[in-house]
């Protein structure tokens, strides 16, 4: 006698969730017992070194490479390994597979004394310094920069003040320059309750707690809907490998530089400088429409720590000629490392930067 149909689809059911339960058991202890997963695997030497700055070259993968070499700026709240995370995860190992000549600045973990740092210094002296740098090992004598999110605005202010330099393309991913469309961060951080004089006056350096509370605080109930995604998913050795590698770098945050936190506070977040071209590094004002090379500006869909009312304004205040936006799914990490990075962003980077690269 024939089994109907329903029945047997019920039984699958059943059986598969039975499975489920016991790998979802014997993953979890998996997952408490081993370690941190690997992350910046692609092969690299540091050509550079001053204080906690490192700058990474990439060894290239092919025969060939471009002929302009591209240096990656990233936030000084986050490691850099984001766009390195794993191989087949990896922004870094994508573009040197295709033949980009790639370093990047890690801006290491800054020590007490380095709260004395201000934007003045990462803007007119550590970036300008580094691509010197990139210039004299590429032996070339211009250079593509690519920066993601704070690192997006530094690579902005760079190169509004540096006109005449050697940048030859710029391309930033979720850049903030208008605070007012950061509303969540603008009232974490309204001065009428908090005292940022007081908070870098007396700690230096802004610990990483504080910040990354302040990420909570976005998405107050996302950490617990991940924690049931990831119970959801225990038995799913794919899944739980890429959460353990975004969640290592999610809590892997670093001190903010105290008086660069007390300028970016002031000048950004209350005083909104950026958007109005009137925000002043080393006593130069930033005019972003000084900038005239060809610019790209990508921003996620469904970003909550840059939204886009608050990056929406960036290309219209470049003075390039050549400059557009593109807006792709996604969120704010997931955009540029995500597992659908590699269909999205990066082949549009990839294309963007291949036609103004020889």
């Amino acid at each position: 006698m024939s089994t109907p149909a329903s029945d047997t689809s019920i039984e699958a059911r059943v059986r598969a969730e039975i499975e489920r339960a016991i790998q979802r058991s014997i993953k979890g202890l998996e997952y408490i017992s081993t370690g941190d997963p690997a992350v910046g695997l692609t092969p690299k030497d540091v050509i550079y070194s001053r204080g906690t700055l490192r700058l990474y070259h990439y060894r290239p993968q092919t025969d060939e490479v471009y002929r302009v070499p591209v240096l990656l700026v990233m936030s000084l709240v986050s490691k850099p390994y984001i766009l390195d995370l794993a191989p087949g995860q990896s922004l870094v190992e994508f573009l040197v597979r295709r033949g980009f000549d790639v370093y990047m600045i890690d801006w290491g973990v800054p020590r007490p004394e380095d709260a004395r740092l201000r934007l003045a210094d990462y803007v007119l002296d550590f970036i300008p310094d580094c691509v010197e740098r990139v210039l004299e090992d590429s032996g070339e004598r211009e250079v593509s920069i690519v920066g993601y999110c704070m690192g997006g605005q530094l690579s902005s202010m760079y190169a509004a003040l540096h006109p005449d330099g050697p940048l030859k393309n710029l391309a930033c991913f979720t850049t903030p320059v208008d605070s007012d469309g950061m509303v969540l961060f603008k009232r974490w951080l309204d001065p009428r309750y908090f005292d940022v004089d007081r908070v870098v006056d007396t700690l230096g350096n802004v610990p990483p707690e504080l910040i990354y509370a302040s990420f909570d605080m976005l998405k107050p109930v996302q950490r617990v809907a991940k924690n049931i995604q990831l119970w959801d998913n225990l038995w799913n050795d794919d899944f739980v490998r890429s959460y353990r590698l975004f969640e290592r770098w999610a809590a892997d945050q670093i001190p903010f530089p105290g008086e660069c936190f007390r300028e970016v506070t002031k000048q950004f977040m209350w005083e909104n400088r950026m958007v109005r071209n009137e925000l002043e590094v080393g006593g130069r004002r930033v005019d972003l429409g000084r900038i005239r090379v060809p610019f790209l500006h990508v921003v996620a869909e469904h970003d909550h720590i840059v939204p886009y009312d608050s990056a929406k304004p960036l290309v219209p205040l470049v003075g390039s000629d050549d400059k557009r936006e593109v807006m792709l799914k996604g969120g704010h990490v997931s955009l540029v490392a995500g597992g659908n990075a590699i269909y999205r962003l990066w082949p549009k980077l990839e294309s963007w930067l291949a036609e103004r690269s020889v």
